[in-house]
C-alpha cells in the first residue's frame, strides 16, 4: 500500500543532484528557478538541514498526472472530482523510525526566495488539524522566526474555521505539520472539498490507499512516508507575516497572523523534504489544478463537452483561464464563461475556444481571438465583483472580470477553419 512518500514518486523520473550545500538565502531559489520545466526533479542539501530536499517534483503536467496515475485531462479531472466526492479510508500502522531534530525548525529547509521577503519560509507545509471531530489538511506558508516559532498565513477557509473554534473556547489548536509528502497528498491538500471532508482520505482515494501512523504528541494521522513532522500549537498570539511573493509573483502584504509554537520536530532521514518556489511552475500547477477541476465540473453542466481547462502559469495558475469546449447552441461560449467564474471566484479573465484550439498553445488562443472574436458581441464584463485579494490592481477585494467568447459560429464555414499542412506535426 502507498506510504505517501516523495521517494516512491521519484523513481519515475530523472533526478538532477546538485553538489555541495546550498545557502538558504536565494541560492536554493536560483537553483529551482533555473531547473523548472526542464524535466528532471532537482535534489539538493540546504545548509543546516538533516536531509536532502527536492523541488520541481510536479512542475509539469506530465509529472502531476503521473502523481495521480492518469494519462489524460479527462481522467485527471474526473479522478480528483470523484476522490473529493467519495474518499477512501487511510490505514493506521505503526510509526517508522523517527529522529528528533535538535535545532527544531532550523533543521528543516526554511528558505528565503525573493529579495524583499520577510525572512526564511516553509513553502510546502501541510497542516493536519483535528478538532470537534473534523480533520483537515491544507497547505500554508510559514515564516520561521526561530527554532521553535513560526508565523502562519491562514486564509479564511477550513483551517481558519477550526482555529476559530478552538480560540472561542480559550484553547490553542493542536497541529501536526508535514514537510515532504507525496505530490498526490499536496494536490489533495490544495483542493477544496466541502468542510468535514478530510483531504488525506482524498489522497488515499487518489493513490489507491494510504498508510499513516499517529503523530507522536497530538495523535493526528501522518502519512507513513512523510519526511518531517512538526508537532505544535496555533496560538492566540499574532505576529506580522510577510511580505512574501505569492503565486502570481507579486509581494503579498504584511498581516498579523497566528503564531505556531513548536513542541517537537521529528525527521525520517530516509525521506526527502520538499521546497516549492512560490510564483514558479510547481506552485502554479499545485494551486491551479484543483481549481481547473472545479471549473471543468461547472462548465460541463452547461455545454456538451469540455476538453481542457488551463489556469495559465503567467497568472500563477489562479487568475486567467483558457477553456476548450464543444458547442451545441449559440451562447454556449458565454454560458461557459459564467460557469467558470462561478466555480472559481478568484478568476479574473477567461477565454473560451473550440476544441480545435489547444489551450496549452497561447499562440493558437491568440489566433482564435483574432479570427473568431468581436468585442461588441463576444465580450462579457462584470464590474465590482469579489475577486482575488492577491491581485494588486483590485480595490478592497473588488475587481472587474472579463470573458472572451472566441468560439466560431455553430454553422461556421471554411473561412473559420485553420489551414493545415498534411503530414506536418
Amino acid at each position: 500500500m502507498p506510504r505517501g512518500s516523495i521517494s516512491e514518486f521519484m523513481v519515475h523520473f530523472d533526478v538532477d543532484r546538485i553538489p555541495g550545500v546550498l545557502s538558504r538565502e536565494f541560492e536554493v531559489a536560483r537553483v529551482i528557478a533555473r531547473s523548472q520545466g526542464r524535466g528532471p526533479i532537482v535534489a539538493f542539501r540546504v545548509e543546516g538541514c538533516l536531509q536532502d530536499s527536492v523541488s520541481n517534483i510536479v512542475d509539469t503536467r506530465l509529472k502531476l498526472y503521473k502523481a495521480i496515475d492518469v494519462s489524460s485531462d479527462y481522467e485527471a479531472y474526473s479522478k480528483l472530482f470523484e476522490a473529493m466526492s467519495k474518499q477512501s479510508m487511510i490505514s493506521i500502522v505503526g510509526a517508522p523510525k523517527l529522529s528528533i531534530a535538535e535545532r527544531g525548525l532550523l533543521s528543516l529547509p526554511a528558505v528565503r526566495f525573493y529579495e524583499k521577503e520577510a525572512g526564511l519560509y516553509f513553502s510546502s507545509a501541510v497542516f493536519i488539524a483535528c478538532f470537534d471531530g473534523v480533520c483537515n489538511a491544507s497547505i500554508h506558508r510559514v515564516l520561521v522566526r526561530d527554532e521553535n516559532t513560526g508565523v502562519v498565513r491562514i486564509v479564511p477557509r477550513h483551517l481558519w474555521e477550526l482555529y476559530l473554534r478552538a480560540r472561542s473556547r480559550g484553547a490553542n489548536l493542536p497541529v501536526t505539520v508535514l514537510i515532504g509528502v507525496h505530490p498526490a497528498i499536496l494536490i489533495s491538500a490544495a483542493s477544496s472539498p466541502r468542510f468535514g471532508v478530510f483531504e488525506l482520505e482524498v489522497a488515499s482515494s487518489l493513490l489507491g490507499g494510504l498508510e499513516a501512523y499517529e503523530s507522536p504528541i497530538h495523535k493526528n494521522p501522518v502519512p507513513y512516508g512523510a519526511a518531517a513532522v512538526i508537532e505544535g500549537w496555533l496560538t492566540g498570539e499574532m505576529l506580522e507575516e510577510g511580505p512574501y511573493v505569492d503565486v502570481i509573483g507579486t509581494y503579498d502584504r504584511v498581516r498579523l497572523q497566528p503564531v505556531l509554537r513548536v513542541e517537537s520536530v521529528y525527521v525520517n532521514k530516509d525521506e526527502y523534504t520538499h521546497v516549492i518556489l512560490s510564483g514558479g511552475l510547481e506552485s502554479s500547477l499545485l494551486i491551479g489544478f484543483p481549481r481547473e477541476v472545479a471549473i471543468w465540473e461547472s462548465v460541463s453542466r452547461v455545454v456538451p463537452k469540455v476538453y481542457k481547462v488551463r489556469l495559465t502559469p503567467a497568472s500563477g495558475g489562479w487568475l486567467h483561464a483558457v477553456i476548450s469546449i464543444d458547442k451545441r447552441h449559440e451562447g454556449d461560449g458565454k454560458n461557459a464563461i459564467l460557469a467558470a467564474f462561478a466555480a472559481h471566484p478568484s478568476l479574473k479573465h477567461v477565454v473560451v475556444v473550440n476544441s480545435d484550439i489547444d489551450p496549452d498553445d497561447l499562440g493558437q488562443v491568440e489566433w482564435a481571438i483574432a479570427t473568431r472574436f468581436q468585442a461588441d458581441k463576444d465580450l462579457i464584463i462584470i464590474r465590482n465583483v469579489r475577486g482575488s485579494t492577491l491581485d494588486p490592481s483590485s480595490k478592497d477585494g473588488l475587481t472587474a472580470k472579463m470573458g472572451l467568447d472566441a468560439t466560431k459560429p455553430i454553422n461556421a464555414g471554411l473561412e473559420f477553419e485553420r489551414g493545415r499542412i498534411p503530414g506536418l506535426e
